[in-house]
This record gives structure tokens, C-alpha cells and sequence, in this order.
């Protein structure tokens, strides 16, 4: 069966985006990249993978699942079909699905997110990469079976949270690995317990 992986970059206050849904006072540059660019490919989008001329092999991801806001991150910059390598889904519920551009082979769907995730589970494929944010996080947080945390030394103060609120339920994970990294960014990746 394929894993969902929420990979994501987070302040220390456990917030993925800005109040606007950027998320530019995330370090860009620094070995952390470097790691990303040899380990996480599959997860660059179409337009950085071109500018530093990589090509994604999909064999960490093949498939990416993002609600809406982190899909229109993009817009601002010209990008519809933000990861053109992998299959894309975009759960959103808006019936005027206005783009400003061609969204290439990207499948909008207001499907039940986890009923789409148990079904995608179940095809044949790499991983599947749960993009964001963080309220489709926390609709799928049982479905998640491993996290990858990009975890960021600063403070945000507010703005997306890696999960929106939900009812109390304790989710247990174990730490596999912790690099750190001179920028001061840590990744921590977690596997369901």
C-alpha cells in the first residue's frame, strides 16, 4: 500500500504559511536546499525544477494532494500546473474554479479527502505527497503516515497552522530521523506509531 507523506516546512510556532498564504521568510538558500534539490525532487515545482535544471524521477512521489490555497500560491507568479511530473488533485469545494491560466491535467475534485486518499492508497505508484495546508492536514491527520517537517528558526506569530484545529484525539509518531542543517533549518521525519 502507498504512503501519504505531509511534507512541509514549518515555523517554530507551527505555522506553514503567512496570514496572505505566503511563505517567503522560509530560508531559500542554504544546505537544506541542497537537500531537498538530491533527496526531494519530486517535489520542486515544474518551474524550479527547470531553472536549476533537474528532472524529477518520481520515485519518492508520483501523486500530489493540496487544497486550494496552497494551489493558488502559484497565481501570483503565473503558475497553474504547479507540479506538471506529478499526478495532481486539488480537493476544493469552489463550484467557480476561475484560473487564471491552463491547469494542464490537474483533477479539481470536491471528493471526501480521506475517501480520496484511501482510494489513491490503493492504486499502484510511488508515494503520495500531502502538499497543504494545513486544514486539509487535519482532515486527512489519520490517513498520514509519515511526516517530513522542515522545521524553520523563526517565529511567525501567526498565519496557517501545519494543522487546523480539530477535536482532541493524541496521534502518536516516532522520530526516524533529525538532520540539521547550518541555515538553522532542522528536518524531523516522523512514522506513524
Amino acid at each position: 500500500m502507498r504512503e501519504l507523506t505531509y511534507f512541509v516546512a514549518v515555523s517554530l510556532d507551527g505555522y506553514i504559511a503567512a496570514p496572505d498564504d505566503t511563505f517567503d521568510a522560509f530560508p531559500m538558500e542554504g544546505e537544506h536546499i541542497d537537500w531537498i534539490f538530491a533527496e526531494w525532487t519530486d517535489t520542486l515545482p515544474g518551474v524550479g525544477l527547470e531553472m536549476v535544471g533537474l528532472k524529477a524521477d518520481n520515485s519518492r512521489f508520483d501523486t500530489v494532494v493540496m487544497g486550494w490555497g496552497t494551489y493558488a500560491a502559484g497565481f501570483p507568479h503565473g503558475v497553474t500546473d504547479p507540479y506538471p511530473h506529478l499526478e495532481q488533485y486539488v480537493v476544493t469545494h469552489r463550484p467557480d474554479r476561475e484560473l487564471p491560466g491552463d491547469p494542464g491535467a490537474i483533477t479539481f475534485t470536491d471528493e471526501d479527502p480521506v475517501a480520496l486518499v484511501r482510494r489513491l492508497k490503493q492504486t499502484d505508484g510511488s508515494g503520495i505527497w500531502l502538499c497543504g495546508g494545513g486544514q486539509l492536514a487535519s482532515t486527512l491527520v489519520d490517513e498520514i503516515d509519515r511526516l517530513v517537517l522542515k522545521v524553520n528558526p523563526l517565529l511567525l506569530g501567526d498565519g496557517k497552522r501545519l494543522f487546523a484545529q480539530r477535536p482532541y484525539a493524541v496521534q502518536g509518531f516516532e522520530l526516524t530521523e533529525s538532520r540539521p542543517f547550518a541555515s538553522g533549518v532542522i528536518a524531523n521525519q516522523y512514522v506513524r506509531r
